[in-house]
């Protein structure tokens, strides 16, 4: 079992800046790779960006692409995103997920254990 906690959303202006922060334990942390999900109301589940499990191989849905920035720090087993530049559509429950698929998975199935969401939304 892994179990993740998010941290760091909260309400902050248009063009502001964010860091979620997700603590995992349990398990190896380096066994999986993460992922940070987002949904909006009325919408499903979206993946935002994910990891590898070394940290050198991400991916970043094309909507954040040159604004937010995925990075996990295994010695602290805690995954980051970095969410600058931010759009009133950004606004969603941002979540956290992890998989034994270790270099990463852009399917949603994949993602075997999840965090509890924290809440971003961004004002006009």
């Amino acid at each position: 079992q892994v179990q993740l906690v998010e941290s760091g959303g909260g309400l902050v202006q248009a063009g502001g800046s964010l860091r979620l922060s997700c603590a995992a334990s349990g398990r190896t942390f380096t066994s999986y790779a993460m992922g940070w999900f987002r949904q909006a109301p009325g919408k499903e589940r979206e993946l935002v960006a994910c990891i590898g499990w070394s940290g050198l191989i991400t991916y970043y849905a094309d909507s954040v692409k040159g604004r937010f920035t995925i990075s996990r720090d295994n010695a602290k087993n805690t995954v980051y995103l970095q969410m600058n530049s931010l759009k009133p559509e950004d606004t969603a429950v941002y979540y956290c997920a992890a998989t034994g698929v270790r270099l990463g998975s852009l399917r949603l199935r994949d993602y075997d254990y999840w965090g509890q969401g924290t809440q971003v939304t961004v004002s006009s």
